[in-house]
């Protein structure tokens, strides 16, 4: 199975007014825990888009921005030409041990068939802290169903493969690192995670 790269639809802007609050939200929380990292590098790993890169970069003003994911096609136009985008795999990042204050990696881990080897590649290249976030299963079907989106497969947005609650989550992350934070913030779950 071919892996889904960026969003099945914009997110980002949507007119659906309540998809807007919750983005809001998100971008809200993800925010808040970065800037407590004051990162002066930041990688964001499965950019998508690069919108959430973007976000980060005007809001935190690193010295370094770079973000990856396995295409770049969808990046973007919006997006600083100073944010390096390049293509990589999670499991495999050209990038060396600690080079990043922060490493995010935000609604990937649930597409991934080795879920647990991405998270040893993303702490190996954080210097300071990984901010995860994942669909809050099974919030996120269930919200999928009440909008009558993806009905087919009761609510699983094509290309997820895992399933995470707070407390699977919990322990995936426990194998590699220490969570200093988690935020739910519904249909997410956003953690804070250092080496």
């Amino acid at each position: 199975m071919k892996p889904a790269v960026g969003n099945l639809y914009d997110k980002y802007d949507t007119n659906n007014p309540i998809a807007r609050w919750l983005m809001h939200r998100f971008l809200v929380s993800v925010t808040d825990l970065a800037r407590g990292v004051a990162p002066q590098s930041l990688l964001d790993v499965g950019c998508g888009e690069g919108r959430l890169s973007q976000h980060l970069f005007e809001q935190l003003a690193p010295a370094r921005v770079e973000a990856c994911d396995l295409s770049l096609e969808r990046i973007s136009p919006r997006c600083d030409p100073r944010i390096q985008f390049q293509t990589a795999s999670v499991y495999a990042l050209p990038f060396a041990d600690a080079e990043f204050d922060l490493v995010l990696c935000c609604e990937v881990l649930e597409h991934l068939d080795r879920p647990r080897d991405a998270l040893v590649e993303l702490a190996r290249v954080t210097r300071r802290a990984l901010l995860l976030s994942t669909p809050h299963e099974p919030w996120f079907r269930g919200m999928n169903l009440l909008r009558g989106a993806h009905l087919a497969t009761l609510g699983n947005t094509p290309g997820h493969l895992q399933q995470f609650g707070p407390r699977t989550l919990r322990r995936l992350v426990e194998g590699a690192m220490r969570i200093t934070q988690e935020r739910r913030v519904l249909p997410w779950i956003v953690v804070l995670a250092e080496p």
